[in-house]
């Protein structure tokens, strides 16, 4: 991908303590370095606490709260995984409105690991091919979905990835699939 195959388009990270750090810091750089503007949106105002495993790691200062986030905004979505990070997430009104609201009008988003939790409870992942960290795959039957145990996953605007190993795969597809004019919605 050439430097400016995201130029112009604005890139919703959506994430709270507990994040992984490199699920968040790979990917972020990935959008940025492709031209896109990133910004972490998350629960609460300040900073969240990213975690290498279970260590706790750097904090990364937050633009928007999800309660004042507006998808329209938005070209498209990245949710990191880590465990706590989408827990907190997942029970959090304004977090899965704000995650519902790109399926609803049709725009790309990126999970990885034990990210798509809040696309369960957003209720986004029935009839779509996925694959997540493997502690999820019974979650993901159960809402509906179809549990694969491969590297990277593209299902309509839907990109997702196991595990932090995956992250080359993930920066590159996630990177192609918000390039897609398709799914622009400017």
């Amino acid at each position: 991908m050439t430097a400016n195959t995201l130029q112009g388009r604005r890139i919703a990270f959506l994430a709270a303590d507990g994040v992984e750090e490199v699920e968040y810091v790979q990917p972020r750089e990935a959008v940025e370095q492709a031209g896109a503007t990133a910004e972490l949106v998350s629960l609460k105002p300040g900073s969240i606490r990213s975690f290498n495993h279970l260590d706790q790691s750097k904090a990364y200062d937050v633009d928007v709260t999800a309660a004042d986030a507006d998808a329209d905004g938005y070209d498209a979505l990245v949710l990191p995984g880590g465990v706590a990070n989408p827990d907190f997430l997942r029970t959090d009104p304004d977090a899965v409105r704000f995650v519902r609201a790109f399926f609803d009008a049709g725009k790309p988003v990126g999970v990885i690991c034990h990210g798509p939790w809040t696309l369960i409870e957003a209720d986004v992942v029935r009839g779509r091919r996925i694959t997540s960290w493997p502690s999820l795959r019974t979650d993901l039957t159960n809402a509906g979905a179809t549990w694969v145990d491969e590297e990277v996953v593209a299902d309509g605007g839907l990109v997702s990835s196991r595990k932090p190993d995956d992250l080359p795969a993930f920066c590159a597809r996630i990177v192609a699939e918000f390039a897609r004019d398709a799914h622009a919605s400017r």
